[in-house]
């Protein structure tokens, strides 16, 4: 069972309209009565009660100050139905005291029920909230019947008695007909007011609703955006790590072997060490050059501007004047993707012929990019030594590019067996 906590209340707006429907009863209370000689006892009695009216009026403004909703933190020695029932219990007990004290029922009482059916609704769920609206409902038809009839339960008329005067003028069947036409046109206007007051308040708590859920979602999506920022950043960090280690790291360590093969062989041998020395100028060149590659991988957009197939093609045109390797593409794109789809499908072209140049040994490559009516299609596909995929689990790269596509909504496929080479298929939703 969820406790309560007295908060202000919600919406300023139904707290500005809770106090002009109580100043109209305030109003209704204070303003002088019509001259009849009937209404002469009424008016003595009123000026007696009139301070009790007003005071009672008073507290029901005050209420509107807090209420008591649910919350599933804050403890309270009461249960929450049984509470809130007994706020708004004590609501209409003012409404009622107030037209039993000052009369005028038609013009007063109405006001009062709207304002205890508005704070019913911000507390109660639908149920309640119908719940409420139908007490309300009834103690108007109540005091309505009570009205017409003249019933005067403290001495003080609720309102004119119209059921006397019809008989003075009509027979009984004519006054009952127009009493009855009567009280449903009241009945029906007050039961329309009711739902429109239902109808406004559940829109107001809807609204109200969605705007915290959605201040909640976008709350969750920034902790899931730097989250995601941080294990991409620490992912980042690691293969450049990795990078460095494995190309950088083991030049620079051959490139010191050679170094210290100079110095071994330069006062007996001058001309082994001169090929030592050629072996770590050709290193130190190999590691500058794997530095400029890990740190090309790092550009904002890759792409430069260029629209995929030129950059592909920049690409394989590099690689090949770099290693040798034959590449053979054939790309058929004929809309331009977006930056996200172009970017993913570079970064997957970028690190599959890294990896072939590094590890597979491979002679040719092929490359296929096409474009269906659903989809983007790409196929590489190697000679050279190939490897068993179960084995070879815990390699970045691979493991990058399929986070890539299926970050997209893609699927991503890899083949390959030792000796028969590699081949890499992703699908990309356009």
């Amino acid at each position: 069972m969820q406790n309560l906590v007295w908060k202000k209340h919600p919406f300023r707006l139904l707290f500005y309209l809770e106090l002009i429907l109580l100043g109209i009863a305030v109003v209704a209370v204070l303003s002088p009565p019509m001259p009849h000689k009937f209404l002469r006892p009424w008016v003595e009695t009123m000026m007696i009660f009139r301070p009790t009216v007003i005071f009672v009026l008073g507290l029901l403004a005050i209420m509107g100050l807090r209420s008591p909703l649910q919350s599933p933190n804050a403890p309270s020695p009461f249960g929450s139905r049984f509470f809130q029932g007994l706020y708004t219990a004590v609501g209409f007990g003012f409404s009622w005291l107030v037209i039993l004290f000052a009369g005028k029922g038609i013009v007063v009482f109405p006001p009062l029920l709207l304002v205890v059916v508005i704070r019913g609704c911000l507390m109660f769920s639908w149920r309640g909230r119908v719940l409420t609206a139908l007490f309300a409902y009834v103690s108007f038809i109540a005091m309505l019947i009570m009205s017409f009839l003249g019933i005067k339960p403290l001495g003080i008329p609720l309102g004119k008695p119209v059921i006397k005067r019809l008989l003075r003028t009509n027979s009984e069947e004519v006054a009952q007909t127009v009493l009855i036409h009567l009280t449903f046109n009241a009945a029906l206007l007050f039961g329309l007011v009711l739902i429109f007051v239902l109808l406004l308040v559940g829109a107001l708590l809807s609204e109200k609703q969605s705007r915290q859920e959605l201040v909640s979602a976008n709350k969750r999506l920034r902790q899931y955006a730097l989250l995601i920022e941080n294990q991409a950043t620490l992912q980042e960090r690691t293969r450049i790590a990795r990078e460095m280690h494995d190309s950088v790291g083991h030049s620079l360590t051959a490139q010191s072997i050679q170094l210290e093969n100079v110095a071994m062989f330069l006062r007996n041998n001058l001309e082994q060490a001169s090929e030592h020395l050629q072996n770590a100028r050709k290193l130190g060149k190999e590691a500058l050059q794997n530095v400029r590659q890990s740190v090309a991988t790092l550009r904002t957009h890759p792409l430069q501007g260029k629209k995929l197939d030129e950059a592909i093609a920049q690409l394989i045109e590099d690689i090949c004047r770099n290693t040798g390797i034959s590449i053979e593409s054939e790309i058929y794109l004929y809309s331009s993707p977006t930056d996200e789809i172009a970017t993913a499908i570079y970064r997957v072209v970028q690190e599959a012929f890294t990896n072939i140049s590094k590890h597979s040994g491979a002679e040719k490559v092929r490359l296929r990019l096409k474009e269906s009516m659903t989809d983007i299609l790409l196929q590489i596909a190697d000679n050279g030594q190939g490897f068993d995929p179960m084995e070879n689990t815990t390699g970045f790269g691979l493991k990058g590019m399929r986070e890539r596509v299926e970050a997209l909504g893609g699927k991503f496929y890899l083949t390959s067996n030792p000796g028969k080479g590699c081949k890499i298929q992703i699908e990309i939703p356009r």
